[in-house]
């Protein structure tokens, strides 16, 4: 008795448990190529809406929860030059030009460098005002959402890896 394995179009002569591990290691082979193809594209395009998402939050006083932290961050990088709703607008303009690019993959590389710079935002409250969060009882709700951004790092790494691989025309 044969068959024909799945996606191969080899004839699988076996029977038993050997076919059955044949037919395994054929489905699990489709099943990585479809992952290999598709995954980084869903990773940047998910990653570039969180940023679309968060960074348009930014242009609506009182709505982004991270507002005076922004704001007080921004006094601090730009030693007072930038505060208020300026540092919320330029925070939100950058994040919203970061998600575009990640989502449409126009500019990617001029959007993952813009991303690089966001970062240095996103961590340098842990730097400036380390003491407020950080208790004795561990991190305040603000520490761990800025640590969980870790993650979005990780996921940038991965997409600047795969868009660099390009040479630059």
């Amino acid at each position: 008795m044969s068959s024909t394995t799945i996606g191969t179009g080899r004839v699988a002569t076996g029977s038993g448990l050997d076919s059955i591990l044949d037919r395994a290691n054929d489905a699990q082979a489709v099943v990585q190529r479809f992952l290999a193809r598709a995954g980084v594209p869903a990773l940047r395009i998910s990653l570039g809406l969180v940023f679309l998402a968060f960074g348009v939050l930014k242009f609506f006083p009182g709505v982004s929860p991270v507002e005076a932290l922004v704001t007080r961050t921004w006094n601090v990088l730009s030693f007072g030059v930038v505060d208020g709703y300026a540092a919320l607008a330029l925070t939100g303009a950058l994040e919203v030009f970061v998600g575009v690019t990640l989502v449409t993959g126009v500019l990617l590389r001029i959007g993952l460098l813009a991303l690089a710079v966001t970062f240095v935002g996103v961590f340098s409250p842990l730097v400036f005002f380390g003491g407020e969060l950080f208790t004795a009882a561990g991190p305040t709700l603000t520490a761990q959402y800025i640590l969980k951004d870790v993650v979005l790092v990780a996921a940038a790494m991965v997409i600047a890896a795969k868009a660099f691989t390009r040479p630059i025309r």
